[in-house]
């Protein structure tokens, strides 16, 4: 059985495609009266919410020594190698400490790995993500750098914890 193709007829109006041209310009006009949706970037700035992955920070504890135990779990789990540590051996309840901590945020893809492999929490993905720098080395970021105080950072371990904690629930 053969399917007899009908083609329409256009007029030399639908042919110079005048209607969807009028389609187009009555939908830019229409859009041009709505609300708009821009962020002016500078002067506006996005508050993130606490599921956004931004910088990998390592938290501090209330008497400002690091939460890191030094056990490299994020070093080996992070996929491109951007996180590298030296650990010291300590004289607190904990037996190691990092001595060298640096994450080179070029080769760091924001994968939240690193927080998810950390048994003590040490390593957040923060809410920072505007990351500029004129040259490489500034873009390496070092223990004195990445040291955040853990209230600072309560918003995201809240959000993890919630989210993340299946052993408890």
């Amino acid at each position: 059985m053969q399917v007899k193709r009908v083609e329409k007829q256009l007029n030399a109006f639908e042919k110079l495609g005048i209607p969807e041209i009028i389609k187009g310009m009555l939908f830019t006009f229409g859009s041009m009266f709505k609300k708009r949706v821009t962020r002016q970037y500078p002067e506006e700035r996005y508050v993130a919410p606490a599921a956004v992955k931004g910088q990998p920070l390592l938290v501090e504890n209330e008497d400002g020594t690091p939460r890191c135990v030094a056990c490299s779990l994020c070093e080996v789990v992070c996929p491109p190698k951007a996180i590298t540590i030296q650990a010291e051996e300590t004289d607190r309840y904990i037996e190691r400490e990092p001595e060298e901590f640096s994450i080179d945020m070029l080769r760091c893809i924001l994968c939240g790995l690193c927080e998810e492999v950390c048994p003590k929490e040490a390593i957040v993905m923060s809410d920072r993500y505007e990351l500029a720098a004129f040259t490489r080395e500034e873009l390496v970021f070092h223990k004195d750098q990445l040291l955040t105080p853990k209230a600072d950072l309560r918003k995201r371990i809240d959000f993890t914890k919630e989210k993340f904690d299946k052993w408890n629930s």
